[in-house]
């Protein structure tokens, strides 16, 4: 456990060094969107999407070099939706990651153009750098993150989530949500590392797991909320259940929520059987999601 925690804080300080290079420079015009950019981005996080990347990247060979701009650029579609989704139009919180959310910050219209400004700086660092051996496989690349955050995917899974307020919903209901606003940008992040590689035969294997763990992550992340308190989430708690929220907590209780992410874990270990030593760092990361919240 030890040789994993040096490991994800080496790939989180790598993280953090090639953000920084990639956003627009403190100072450069227009010097308040660059700032609210590199406010929204820097500084914070688990960086669970790049992580993921980079444990990807390792069962198909890739060069770390490159596998640290696909991390990146998940990461930038992440913090993007992380902005939007504090607005008041949206979930109108005003913590995230321990320090007041952007548009709290700075003001909501500065918030609206640093997501969108984030989201396009996502797909320039997938394009501007040959981050594969054969351009089809670069191209699939920018195609896995548009649909990853498109209305299919993250963005969809929101306007479902907003449209399920005050409603009950089936647990079917409750995943087909979640597999969108959390899932996708998950598989996208495990996919896009695997892509800078070479094996990626193993692709079917590696996206089975990584739909395991973007619902296993959800379900942790509702038991946290509905019991960890704000100090140790960096955000508010309880939002979900104030603002009657369907949750895997809500319907299923917290304890059966815990059952449930402790299944998906097993399914996404499963899902590696057939993998050696180099998936190591992916098993490892299915503790990590679901254990972080037990």
């Amino acid at each position: 456990m030890t040789d994993f925690v040096a490991w994800m804080q080496a790939c989180q300080s790598r993280m953090e060094t090639v953000l920084g290079a990639l956003l627009p420079q403190p100072g450069i015009a227009p010097a308040r969107l660059h700032e609210a950019m590199r406010y929204a981005v820097l500084g914070g996080g688990k960086r669970v999407r790049p992580l993921l990347a980079f444990a990807a990247g390792e069962v198909t060979g890739a060069v770390v070099e490159r596998v640290q701009y696909a991390a990146a650029a998940v990461e930038l579609i992440h913090a993007y939706s992380l902005v939007h989704d504090d607005l008041p139009a949206m979930d109108n919180d005003a913590l995230r990651r321990g320090k007041p959310t952007v548009h709290v910050e700075f003001d909501e219209a500065t918030a609206l153009l640093a997501g969108d400004a984030l989201q396009s700086l996502a797909f320039e660092t997938l394009a501007e750098r040959a981050l594969a051996d054969d351009p089809r496989h670069q191209l699939e690349m920018l195609h896995l993150l548009a649909a990853a955050a498109g209305s299919r995917g993250m963005a969809g899974g929101q306007a479902i989530d907003l449209a399920s307020v005050g409603k009950s919903l089936e647990l079917a209901e409750l995943e087909f949500m979640h597999i969108h606003k959390t899932g996708a940008l998950i598989r996208a992040a495990v996919l896009l590392g695997a892509h800078c590689g070479t094996l990626l035969d193993r692709q079917p294997q590696m996206d089975h797991y990584a739909k395991c763990i973007g619902l296993a992550f959800q379900v942790v992340d509702d038991v946290l909320d509905a019991e960890a308190s704000t100090a140790t989430l960096g955000k508010t708690a309880g939002k979900d259940a104030a603002n009657n929220k369907p949750t895997y907590v809500s319907l299923l209780g917290a304890s059966r929520a815990r059952e449930l992410a402790q299944e998906l874990r097993a399914d996404a270990q499963a899902a590696l059987a057939g993998f050696g030593a180099e998936a190591t760092r992916l098993r490892q990361l299915a503790d990590f999601v679901v254990e972080r919240g037990f």
